[in-house]
């Protein structure tokens, strides 16, 4: 009876052994999948997503905290999502109706993924988070719809349908489009700039769009006819200059210490019938992150009563705007490339004799590093001399008109080789290095004016304006 129950129990765990077990195979981890950016922690992702740290740990089955830009990261909690979640900055003129329907997103959806409140924080260059829907990519052909025209008529015109097109842009009827309604459309390519822009203007190109104190900021506009085009960045007058292409280009410069912040950019457009057509949108300047720089010098120079009328004198010089262009493609250093020993970058954080005067670098100081060391300097780009001679804190000064709102200094110089009126072309040789004015050693300074503005000039040597 004993070898019996043991045989049965035998043959039962020979039977279980041998039957298959369902696998307890793991479901797949689902969300959309976010592309990790330059400058994006594990941390920051999580806190955008409203998501905890150890869950996007776990649903990536990740043992450390590491990321890298281009990781593809699911994210959990967003329930009924696919795709992938890009970032892209907002181009200038750019709408969350536009954008959504080119990505044929949701409007809610984008508010949601981004935390919007206001309309106002979409400003240009805002990294903004989309969803590109999988099999769906954005689209990119579209029009706007004409004064007077139906969707029928522009349907027709771009070889499509009405209802095509309704359902692409998300309208419940065809008759809810307006006029100048920016429209995308399945193929083709046509194109419109981005809703808001004055219909007569065909481009609106800002470079660059992540702004920055002290940089350079080109604004590019082409139109379907002769207009006369004005503006404001920032609190500064914009003023636009004919390409040979047939566009029209403003330069402006940042001020090195601006406060980071949301600032207006704005485009108002003349027409020839004397009508004025404007757009206005918030554009981010962010911080130069520039060093902190002590120095000693002789009290006498950082007298208000010295420092201010010069400044003011200044300005004034470089104000006026010659509508002549003089220089072309990049500056060239006011030194021998090959003898370059820069004492002083653009932007640093002067503090002078312990905080008695605070205030900024506004140029480069190329200085002397031996007894062989070149003292030669010379003309950045081609231009027109506007003043020589000395002053009391910038010693002897040269300063260039070199068209259009840009104005090159150069200061502390032993010799000065130029007069006013003279033509300067790149590369002539203009005076010698020296240590006049308010200086702790010789160098030159070299100044850079951007409509107003001094900016770095180590930007325009390295690239060319306009571009």
């Amino acid at each position: 009876m004993h070898n019996r129950i043991v045989a049965c129990i035998a043959a039962l765990i020979l039977v279980f052994s041998a039957t298959p077990v369902s696998a307890q195979t793991a479901t797949p981890p689902t969300g959309p999948v976010y592309i990790v950016q330059v400058g994006d922690t594990l941390w920051g992702i999580a806190i955008h997503f409203n998501v905890s740290v150890t869950d996007i740990l776990a649903v990536n089955n990740m043992t450390s905290q590491d990321i890298f830009p281009g990781n593809q990261l699911i994210i959990p909690g967003l329930s009924g999502m696919s795709g992938t979640l890009i970032t892209e900055p907002v181009p200038f003129g750019e709408t969350l109706r536009s954008l959504s329907r080119q990505y044929r997103v949701d409007p809610a959806l984008l508010v949601k993924l981004n935390h919007i409140v206001s309309p106002e924080e979409l400003y240009a260059g805002y990294n903004l988070v989309l969803l590109q829907q999988e099999q769906q990519p954005a689209l990119t052909a579209r029009t706007a719809l004409a004064r007077g025209e139906t969707i029928l008529e522009m349907s027709v015109r771009q070889n499509s349908d009405p209802w095509t097109i309704s359902q692409l842009n998300g309208l419940s009827e065809p008759q809810d489009s307006l006029p100048g309604d920016l429209l995308y459309l399945p193929s083709g390519t046509a194109s419109a700039e981005p809703t808001g822009i004055p219909a007569v203007l065909t481009s609106v190109a800002v470079d660059p769009l992540q702004i920055i104190q002290g940089e350079t900021v080109q604004v590019m506009v082409t139109a379907t006819q002769p207009v006369t085009l004005s503006g404001l960045l920032v609190d500064h007058r914009l003023h636009f200059f004919q390409q040979e292409d047939g566009s029209q280009v403003a330069l402006q410069g940042i001020h090195a210490m601006l406060d980071p912040g949301l600032y207006p950019l704005r485009i108002d457009v003349t027409l020839a019938d004397g009508s004025v057509q404007s757009f206005e949108q918030m554009v981010l300047v962010s911080s130069g992150n520039y060093k902190p720089e002590t120095l000693s010098v002789d009290p006498a120079f950082i007298d208000p009563a010295v420092t201010v009328p010069e400044d003011a004198w200044l300005l004034s010089l470089v104000t006026p705007i010659t509508p002549e262009k003089y220089w072309q493609g990049k500056f060239q250093l006011p030194v021998a490339d090959d003898s370059v020993c820069i004492k002083s970058y653009y932007g640093n954080r002067r503090t002078y004799n312990g905080g008695a005067l605070m205030s900024f670098h506004s140029g480069i100081d190329f200085g002397v590093c031996s007894e062989a060391h070149p003292l030669d300097v010379y003309a950045p780009a081609d231009g027109v001399v506007v003043f020589t001679g000395l002053k009391t804190v910038r010693g002897n000064a040269t300063i260039i008109d070199h068209g259009e709102g840009i104005y090159s200094g150069l200061y502390h110089q032993a010799e000065i080789y130029v007069k006013v009126g003279d033509h300067v072309t790149t590369g002539e040789l203009i005076g010698k290095i020296g240590d006049t004015g308010r200086v702790t050693g010789p160098h030159v300074h070299w100044d850079l004016w951007v409509n107003g503005i001094q900016v770095n000039p180590w930007t325009w040597y390295e690239e060319s304006f306009p571009h």
